[in-house]
């Protein structure tokens, strides 16, 4: 009866929710990093105040939001946003949003995630004419496409395999 234990059951329910929390943080320290590239280290800038709001909704220990803000004054850090866009199931455009200190490292993955759902990155202004940008800094759509069944199934396989990445920030489509 080896392996049929209290611990081991445990175990692998802990490996599960601590791989998602550490996803959700990466994420979330890249963004205090970037932010505070962007206010020059000044931990009171509003784009800084609203990523460190945001890690401690998500409760991000303290000393992580520290060493992201530290991390960019000691210099070590310079991370970049990145805008990506590609056509998806059923002609719909989507916008991926990338916070990375390695720009061809993040496309390559983005390019790999993409191919394998047998879909590729399309060039700059291909996609950004379907939506506008709000003062938020998010993309709304302005014109829409309606998917079938079998292509919005598709749709949500591509943006979960995009959102898993942590390079990935956001994901933006104009479908239905």
């Amino acid at each position: 009866m080896s392996g049929h234990n209290k611990w081991s059951k445990i175990k692998r329910q802990k490996e599960k929710t601590d791989g998602q929390k550490s996803k959700i943080f990466g994420k979330l320290v890249k963004m205090i990093t970037a932010e505070a590239k962007k206010a020059n280290g000044d931990r009171n800038a509003p784009g800084v105040r609203t990523a460190v709001d945001k890690a401690k909704a998500a409760n991000v220990p303290n000393d992580n939001i520290e060493r992201a803000i530290k991390k960019f004054s000691e210099g070590g850090a310079t991370m970049e946003s990145i805008t990506y866009e590609a056509y998806g199931p059923g002609g719909c455009g989507i916008i991926i949003e990338a916070l990375t200190d390695n720009r061809n490292k993040a496309v390559a993955e983005i390019k790999h995630i993409l191919s394998e759902q047998g879909f590729s990155i399309a060039g700059i202004g291909s996609v950004t004419w379907a939506f506008e940008r709000l003062p938020s800094m998010e993309w709304n759509a302005t014109t829409t496409i309606p998917l079938s069944d079998e292509d919005g199934e598709k749709l949500g396989e591509l943006v979960d395999a995009l959102e898993e990445n942590d390079e990935v920030q956001e994901v933006y489509t104009n479908a239905e």
